[in-house]
């Protein structure tokens, strides 16, 4: 057990500093915030090493210079303030401290709608992808959308973006997993739906599945009864004003989300 607590240290450890050389390569050093936790190390002074977690008001405690406040600061200017307030108290002649980001609790992300787990979720890293907060949430549920909106910010700019989830592994388009930051918002629509009735052996509503044919949809309400006929067949689609329309169509075409399939009794 002490062996296994040591390895998980380790490799959180090891996440936690690759997640902020990650965002120090792209201009963005990790800033601190409430509920983060450090570990700080002085140098030749054992007794001043601790671990500690940051307040809700974005302040720690350290021994010999109590109350500091560091809430929005990078690591290195964190390090320069307690240096300094070592040095200027008289505790410590010329500081060396370093500090390390043991755990990240600060950033948080929204996930709602359609989930099994909706919910807010911390950031654990930096390098967290839309996938793995989806995961963190229990994954969509059978009624949810495989297409998920993330509202955020990127730049002081409002980002809005669609992720078609399943293309990220079927059609290799890892590339649109992007990073999440604190604040964002993971919103799951229930999945595009369409309707049948009549003549068919299951009427209902059903989901719309990825590439599915007008012919699949039939054969998911367990097609036609014994006085119902696939050449009687009426479909209604919505037009560009909300409206439902009836539509020519041939069975190989797709099926679009709110469709309403009629079958009607054979005449024969």
């Amino acid at each position: 057990m002490f062996f296994k607590t040591i390895i998980r240290r380790f490799l959180l450890l090891a996440l936690a500093m690759y997640a902020v050389l990650g965002h120090a390569d792209d201009g963005k050093e990790y800033r601190l915030g409430a509920g983060d936790t450090i570990r700080i190390v002085v140098f030749q002074n054992p007794d001043l090493t601790t671990e500690v977690r940051v307040s809700e008001r974005g302040v720690i405690s350290f021994p010999l210079i109590g109350s500091v406040e560091l809430g929005g600061m990078t690591l290195s200017a964190t390090e320069q303030k307690i240096a300094g307030l070592l040095k200027s108290g008289g505790f410590v002649q010329k500081p060396q401290v370093n500090i390390t980001l043991m755990q990240i609790r600060s950033n948080q992300v929204s996930v709602l709608g359609q989930v099994n787990r909706p919910g807010r979720y911390p950031l654990e890293t930096t390098i967290t992808h839309v996938s793995d907060m989806l995961a963190t949430a229990g994954g969509a549920t059978s009624a949810g959308s495989d297409t998920i909106v993330l509202v955020g910010t990127r730049n002081d700019r409002p980002l809005r973006k669609e992720i078609d989830i399943p293309s990220l592994f079927l059609e290799d388009k890892r590339g649109e997993d992007i990073f999440l930051e604190g604040g964002d918002v993971i919103y799951v629509n229930r999945a595009p739906m369409f309707y049948i009735y009549g003549e068919v052996q299951r009427p209902g509503s059903y989901r719309v599945e990825r590439n599915m044919t007008l012919m699949q949809a039939l054969a998911q309400s367990g097609g036609p009864t014994l006085r119902g006929t696939q050449r009687n067949i009426k479909i209604f689609r919505r037009d560009a004003g909300g409206k439902l329309q009836e539509i020519s169509f041939d069975m190989a075409d797709p099926v679009k989300a709110d469709d309403v399939l009629y079958v009607r009794e054979s005449l024969f």
